[in-house]
């Protein structure tokens, strides 16, 4: 079978992610004695320095972490609507839907929190130790990829006529960031120096990271991010608004551990963030399976996902958010998804179809039942990926610019450690995007803006609630084999997340094992696809009925097939869908694999 790069394999430590420098400064910390815990520290600050048009400290992070002999957890970094942030606020301000960038959108930080829990719980090094690697990329620079500089090109004019805060880190000398040319950010290097300076001396490893999140949550950071709230700011709603973070909601929040949502398939055990996440829509296309799957990659496979994943996601926009109860059971129960299951034809459905989970009435929002019903509707911009400031020309900007081989300028990451004891991570950094946010110019980073993705209607599972979490697309998974944590996994893209994680899922357990072990790299690799056929997560909430997007390497027939039972199918780019990562652990012989996209030549697996 031809693959882009090998399977990784070794039995020391192994990290993929979406780029280079994050996973060889975290195979650094591997090397130098820390755990996957420590290394995923390092490399998701790396991250924010290396890809800051794809996640920032002020975005938000779930992370799955399995610990050698433990219980898989969720440690939840994704911050809370504040106090202020009520539907009747924004409606008071004229909106009927969440603007996708500026300070109404952001929620309270959540990913930084997340990551000193997981060093300060798991971890062996000190905050200095973890945060060296990216200090050095902030101060001293960095070649960027292109499309840091792509992006902020996109932002030009709005940088420098509103966002001028943001011009000065992305601006500098009127350029933006080039490859083959050293791109610094002193400001954010500053922010991490001071945050060491004045936690210098206050104790033991442990004291010295708790005194760093007291810094974030009411020291010097919180004070910046909460004068930036409340700076009027331009967004996609065309008017200048102020936020509604404040100090009090800064001081009160801290990420949190839960226990995983868990399905069990076909000999494997899947773990994923609750329904505040759409986490649990994976685990809802297993139960949706049939006993006997078509000839995998066949038009009747694809059809059968496709298909599948419609009435998953359907019943994401009905039942899943942290404004009310969730009835997880009932959705994965074996008599509910037996009935889904016929509701499966040989005709694609275009329809927006939630189920009635015990028995309970299904409630979509107004917004989804106007995309889902108006023809007009159907091509409408803002589906599967974050919407991010674009266009200088409109204060409107729509969703991210998308290239020629279907890549978006807009998104997310992902990072999965292995190490050598058996401790695996798999975690799925977003927010806090250049072009949501004007950069908080003493810090040099901006605020999120997963607001976005609440509704400004009382009474769903997803409404704006103050002190609950928006619905996030975010969504790693780690998965088990007897019990007993085998592989961590996850991809950027919005909506698409949880589909191009299950067609990875299935070619891993569907296709042979190969070099004496799973065949990670062919997984990733395989043509993949997505479909849109419900109300996408990111304003201004469009949705494409019926629609299927194929890589151009799926075999002709296939898409002939799937267009002649009634799917909208889009030929994209030959290696446009799909940017997953994985790292994995075989049980009984120690030995660690893994492999990265090869989409967007910058995802890499290291390891040894």
């Amino acid at each position: 079978m031809f693959t882009t790069r090998p399977t990784l394999q070794g039995t020391f430590g192994m990290v993929s992610s979406t780029h280079w420098l994050a996973s060889q400064s975290a195979m650094a910390v591997l090397e130098d004695g820390g755990n996957a815990y420590d290394a995923a520290v390092a490399g998701a600050f790396v991250l924010h320095v290396v890809e800051p048009h794809l996640n920032g400290p002020a975005g938000e992070v779930p992370i799955l972490l399995a610990p050698a002999g433990g219980e898989v957890r969720v440690l939840c970094g994704q911050g809370v609507a504040p106090a202020g942030a009520t539907v009747a606020h924004y409606r008071g301000l004229g909106l009927d839907l969440v603007p996708g960038t500026g300070p109404l959108a952001a929620a309270v930080p959540g990913a930084f929190d997340a990551w000193m829990l997981l060093l300060r719980d798991h971890g062996t090094k000190s905050l200095a130790d973890v945060l060296k690697y990216a200090i050095g990329y902030a101060e001293h620079g960095h070649p960027p990829v292109e499309r840091v500089g792509e992006t902020v090109e996109t932002v030009r004019e709005l940088f420098e006529t509103e966002w001028t805060s943001s011009a000065d880190v992305y601006l500098p000398g009127g350029r933006a960031p080039r490859p083959g040319e050293l791109f610094a950010n002193p400001a954010l290097a500053a922010t991490w120096k001071r945050l060491l300076a004045e936690t210098a001396g206050t104790g033991d490893r442990e004291a010295g990271i708790e005194a760093a999140r007291a810094v974030w949550r009411s020291g010097f950071i919180a004070e910046a991010l909460v004068r930036q709230a409340r700076q009027p700011t331009l967004d996609t709603s065309g008017e200048r608004h102020t936020g509604t973070l404040t100090a009090a909601d800064l001081a009160a929040w801290s990420a949190t551990y839960e226990t995983p949502a868990t399905y069990d398939w076909n000999g494997w055990t899947v773990c994923k963030p609750g329904p505040w996440s759409q986490g649990p829509v994976l685990l809802q296309q297993l139960a949706l399976l049939p006993p006997g799957l078509p000839p995998y990659g066949s038009a009747d496979y694809v059809h059968l996902l496709v298909e599948n994943c419609k009435l998953a996601m359907a019943d994401r926009e009905a039942w899943y958010g942290d404004a009310a109860d969730v009835p997880l059971d009932d959705l994965l129960s074996d008599a509910y998804n037996t009935a889904r299951r016929a509701l499966v034809g040989e005709r694609a459905c275009p329809d927006l179809r939630p189920g009635s989970p015990g028995g309970r009435t299904p409630r979509l929002s107004a917004h989804a039942r106007v995309a889902a019903t108006a023809p007009e509707r159907a091509a409408a911009p803002g589906i599967g990926e974050p919407t991010v400031a674009k266009s200088p020309a409109s204060p409107v900007p729509g969703e991210p610019e998308v290239g020629d081989d279907g890549a978006t300028r807009g998104d997310t990451c992902h990072l999965d450690v292995v190490d050598r004891w058996g401790n695996m991570v798999a975690a799925t950094p977003s927010g806090g995007w250049l072009q949501s946010n004007p950069v908080v110019p003493e810090l040099g980073f901006p605020l999120g803006t997963r607001l976005q993705m609440t509704w400004l209607e009382d009474g769903l599972p997803n409404s704006l609630t103050p002190g609950r979490r928006p619905r996030t697309t975010l969504t790693p998974s780690i998965a088990l084999r007897e019990g007993v944590p085998v592989m961590a996994f996850g991809t950027p893209g919005g909506d698409q997340q949880d589909q191009w994680q299950l067609h990875f899922l299935l070619a891993v357990a569907l296709r042979a094992e190969v070099r004496g072990g799973l065949d990670l790299q062919g997984a990733i690799d395989a043509p993949n696809w997505h479909n849109d056929s419900f109300p996408g997560s990111f304003y201004p909430r469009g949705m494409r009925p019926g629609s299927v997007t194929v890589e151009s390497r799926t075999d002709p027939a296939v898409v002939e097939e799937l267009r002649r039972r009634g799917h909208r199918v889009t030929v994209g780019g030959p290696w446009s869908e799909g940017r997953l990562c994985a790292v994995a652990r075989e049980p009984g012989t120690g030995v660690l694999s893994a492999a990265a996209n090869p989409r967007g030549m910058q995802g890499y697996a290291v390891g040894r």
